[in-house]
């Protein structure tokens, strides 16, 4: 697998899109720390570690829906495998004016962008959520 993050992304968007109120994924310490920011901004209802099929470590995401449609609306991998972006701290973008998140890995650890401009680090922007 080339790009583990846009998997899970990927997983979300697909079990969403079916209606699912758990999807499991793979483990890995960055898919943990994304999923804390995605827990934190309340796009997800949190997640557990568990044992997959093949007896690998791996993560039940339970999702969150709001009157049957779900929280997430628009999930983009921006940063991939092929071309990473890079931005400073004032180059970081605001997505939807202020309304979604953009998740970003830094030299202090993976944060939203708000959490990344108060603290004034710029990093890799990994994902977009609205």
């Amino acid at each position: 697998m080339n790009d583990p993050l846009g998997d899970m992304l990927t997983r979300i968007r697909n079990a969403q899109m079916r209606g699912k109120s758990v999807v499991e994924t793979p483990a890995s310490k960055q898919r943990a720390r994304v999923l804390d920011v995605l827990a934190d901004e309340g796009y997800i209802r949190g997640y557990a570690p568990t044992t997959g099929k093949n007896g690998y470590p791996a993560f039940d995401i339970r999702l969150k829906y709001y009157k049957g449609t779900p929280v997430i609306r628009e999930l983009k991998r921006v940063s991939k495998p092929g071309r990473r972006v890079y931005m400073r701290v004032g180059d970081i973008p605001h997505v939807r004016q202020g309304l979604g998140v953009s998740i970003i890995s830094t030299s202090r650890g993976v944060m939203s962008d708000v959490n990344a401009r108060s603290r004034n680090v710029g990093g890799e922007v990994l994902c977009t959520i609205f």
